[in-house]
């Protein structure tokens, strides 16, 4: 029964469309949604500049800390303060990077405010 046998290079083309074998992932954090917004668009038109394609920024979920402080120093325990810290974050994937893609993302100059996590 020889013509049942599937061609093993179509099978590997189709999955090089996938899942690419080179990929950076880039992972942002920021307390303040302009300023990741900012810093998202700064490397999408670094990464567009040298031909890679992007995908994202792709919205994660934002966590929330919330943290409770006694209004009183000593009695009055219902009285409290409730603060809150809102981490907003955003995952770009920049698929088949050239090494002129990693050096205009090395040359980038983000807020201080983002913080950025990059896995090859």
């Amino acid at each position: 029964v020889g013509g049942s046998e599937v061609p093993t290079s179509s099978v590997s083309v189709e999955a090089d469309k996938v899942a690419p074998k080179q990929k950076i992932r880039i992972k942002l954090r920021s307390y303040w949604v302009p300023l990741i917004e900012d810093s998202c668009k700064q490397i999408l038109d670094a990464a567009r500049t040298t031909n890679a394609k992007t995908m994202g920024p792709v919205p994660l979920p934002t966590k929330k800390r919330i943290y409770c402080v006694l209004k009183s120093p000593h009695v009055h325990k219902d009285a409290r303060f409730h603060f809150e810290i809102r981490t907003h974050q955003r995952l770009i994937d920049i698929l088949y990077p050239t090494a002129q893609t990693i050096d205009s993302l090395m040359q980038l100059d983000l807020p201080a405010g983002v913080d950025v996590e990059v896995k090859l």
